[in-house]
């Protein structure tokens, strides 16, 4: 069932390709809203797409210099009880698009965030407090939390489509069957004619076809110590949140793994290494696929267990 799924997504981008080849003019709303967008520095033009540059060379250049604000990006998170990493990764997105400045187009626009019932009942809401912390503006954050999927996603078509919010989150928990490559391609589509951004948030998924440009796994990373200004680090201190992207989806023939931090008072992402210690090089290291291995001799190891006793039963 997979297979028949891939080619009528690798069809439809063949599709895309041609429209863009036969070059139709923008209309000027959006070609004059795009320009102000790449002069505030939030987003850059590339291929005649506008994106957004999450600031870390190595990880701009896989994914085309950036997420396009045109289409569907999907953050997925393998596990459940790793959803924090998923929504805080994507909120950061948000945050970056909400603008830091007044002279930004997208300052005074709120975020619209669609939840999944099931991934509130187990991962919690986003907390205003807390949103304020990461960067983001409370009172330009709209929640919205269907009882069914069907609504979800007519909510998120009607968003998208309204040209409102810089960015949209669509919540999803694993791999309904009500959504699957229809339903994100008409995402898609309202998408690409509003010149607006979707983030679908997969929860507890796994890989499937969609149309999502970019697809990217997020997992938890440890926050880094804080150095002091005599160059020692902090130790048992919060640290910025920290992720551990795996480029799933994109142009690359092989899996790509980022270790990010978010920095909420400048809105901007770090290579975990440069942002722990500034002497080090700014270039973040991709790597492969393959999971970090654990330190063998790591404090926290588990000891080995003693002699084992066998006990009558009572009843």
């Amino acid at each position: 069932m997979a297979q028949p799924a891939v080619a009528r997504e690798q069809l439809f981008a063949l599709r895309e390709t041609i429209a863009k080849l036969e070059g139709k003019p923008a209309p000027a709303l959006a070609a004059a809203e795009s320009q102000a967008l790449a002069e505030s520095g939030l987003a850059a033009k590339r291929n005649g797409v506008l994106r957004l540059p999450l600031g870390i060379p190595a990880l701009d250049e896989a994914i085309d210099g950036g997420l396009p604000l045109d289409g569907i990006t999907e953050v997925r998170s393998a596990l459940l009880r790793e959803a924090g990493a998923g929504s805080g990764f994507v909120l950061a997105l948000a945050a970056m698009l909400q603008g830091q400045t007044k002279e930004s187009p997208n300052a005074s626009l709120p975020i619209l965030w669609i939840a999944d019932t099931v991934c509130t009942m187990e991962a919690g809401a986003p907390y205003a407090v807390g949103l304020r912390d990461f960067g983001l503006k409370p009172d330009l954050f709209f929640y919205a939390s269907p009882r069914k999927l069907e609504d979800a996603l007519w909510l998120a078509e009607a968003a998208v489509e309204s040209g409102v919010f810089p960015a949209t989150i669509l919540e999803v928990r694993g791999n309904p069957k009500l959504f699957g490559l229809t339903e994100s391609r008409r995402l898609s589509l309202r998408a690409k004619a509003s010149k607006r951004p979707l983030f679908l948030l997969r929860q507890a998924g796994e890989e499937e076809a969609s149309s999502a440009h970019f697809r990217l796994l997020a997992a938890p990373a440890p926050a880094q110590a804080r150095p002091l200004p005599d160059g020692t680090m902090l130790g048992g201190s919060i640290g910025n949140p920290a992720f551990h992207l795996t480029l799933e989806k994109s142009r690359n023939p092989a899996l790509l793994s980022f270790l990010l931090e978010w920095n909420p008072h400048d809105r901007r992402f770090f290579a975990v290494s440069q942002s722990a210690d500034p002497r080090l090089p700014d270039e973040c290291a991709a790597h492969s696929g393959a999971p970090f291995s654990a330190s063998p001799d790591r404090p926290d190891r588990k000891k080995e267990m003693g002699s084992l006793l066998a006990f009558a039963r009572t009843s």
